[in-house]
């Protein structure tokens, strides 16, 4: 049983920062190097319970955009280095241009979704009323 397997390298970020007039959090997924990202809107700033909490309960709930092309780079198992890396991202603020691309992509995706439906919705009420005066009318005529 010779059987090579290739492990998935996969990566999680979650950042929440304030953006004007409202907390957001990024959730950004590196998957074999594509990146797709999730975007959701607090309220009042979230305690780190409170943020824990909304992941859990709705991890499998998310709708991540579509994937865009990244560059993942290869981390060592250096401590320091990771410490000073999540030192420096704490102190930026914000979120990375391959995710606010992603973060686009998704917005212009869930455009579209809501066009196409509300166009949809607009056309079965336009048939419905079609139907009832139709209706209407035949009652109308029926004791001729």
């Amino acid at each position: 049983m010779d059987r090579s397997t290739e492990l998935v390298r996969q990566t999680a970020v979650f950042r929440v920062f304030f953006e004007e007039p409202f907390w957001v959090g990024v959730f950004e997924r590196i998957r074999e190097g594509r990146v797709s990202v999730f975007k959701v809107t607090f309220g009042a700033e979230p305690k780190d319970y409170e943020v824990l909490a909304f992941l859990l309960e709705n991890y499998d709930k998310l709708r991540f955009g579509p994937s865009v092309e990244t560059m993942v780079k290869e981390t060592g198992s250096n401590p320091k280095r990771m410490q000073r890396m999540a030192q420096r991202e704490l102190r930026e603020p914000g979120i990375g241009t391959k995710s606010q691309q992603a973060l686009k992509l998704q917005q212009e995706l869930m455009k579209t979704e809501r066009r196409v439906y509300s166009r949809e919705q607009k056309e079965a009420e336009k048939e419905r009323r079609f139907e009832q005066k139709q209706q209407k009318r035949k009652e109308k005529h029926r004791g001729r």
